[in-house]
């Protein structure tokens, strides 16, 4: 049962977090509707290596298949981001507080604690994973409404937006350093990363880590020029 309910949530918050990014570009429809096309692509493909076996450990050697997974989103992601202008221009004209607002979906950390105490997951992955998903969805609600005040400040902004960047980047070091059948696994106790290797889960770090890795460099950018002014942000919702 929890593995339904997980596939469903992870599944909605991929298709908002596309739907927002997408939808609240100035793309034009076309080049929308191939935008979500694509994105849908990622998750089929992922699916599909998983019902031919290639989610089982050891499979792709010493390096775990969510690791690779997430290396190739975040190579697909900020490649374009490189490569392409109207992608990035495209992100970078996403209101600012839909971004931030996009991050109160990390309380789906609070799955990670669930599938640790059904034996799934151990720490120290678990209750950081979990518990800082949790702490950065729980502040990006209250940064959210404070933008639609107009009293937050760029340095709150900053603040929030690299201690969530941080929680990612831990997430997956200690996820990597805790995945079964890797010769460099430093965290033995228990199942380490064990449901992470399987479906629903896998799509975590596959899908939802990577884009907000994106949407976190994306806020970095738009408040590089703000950062360090003591006047709040005024008009947060049109920008």
């Amino acid at each position: 049962m929890l593995d339904i309910i997980g596939a469903i949530v992870i599944a909605a918050i991929y298709a908002a977090i596309i739907g927002v990014l997408v939808g609240l570009s100035p793309l034009p429809g076309p080049a929308k509707l191939r935008a979500c096309a694509i994105a849908a692509l990622w998750p089929a493909i992922i699916i599909v290596i998983a019902v031919l076996g290639g989610l089982a450990p050891g499979v792709t050697g010493p390096v775990p298949v969510p690791v690779l997974l997430l290396l190739s989103m975040l190579a697909v992601l900020f490649g374009s981001w490189w490569l392409s202008p109207g992608f990035r221009e495209a992100l970078l004209a996403v209101p600012l507080i839909a971004l931030v607002g996009l991050n109160a979906t990390r309380l789906v950390g609070v799955f990670f604690l669930l599938l640790a105490v059904d034996g799934r997951l151990s720490a120290p992955f678990a209750p950081s994973a979990g518990w800082g998903d949790i702490a950065v969805g729980v502040t990006a609600i209250v940064l959210a409404l404070a933008m639609m005040r107009g009293i937050a400040r760029p340095i709150w902004l900053g603040a929030w937006n690299v201690l969530g960047t941080l929680d990612l980047l831990s997430a997956v070091s200690l996820g990597a350093l805790s995945a079964p059948g890797t010769p460099f696994r430093v965290f033995t106790e228990g199942p380490g990363t064990q449901a992470i290797g399987a479906l629903p889960w896998t799509l975590i770090p596959a899908t939802l880590v990577p884009l907000f890795l994106l949407i976190h460099f994306t806020i970095a950018i738009r408040l590089r020029s703000t950062l360090g002014l003591p006047r709040p942000l005024a008009a947060i919702r049109g920008t």
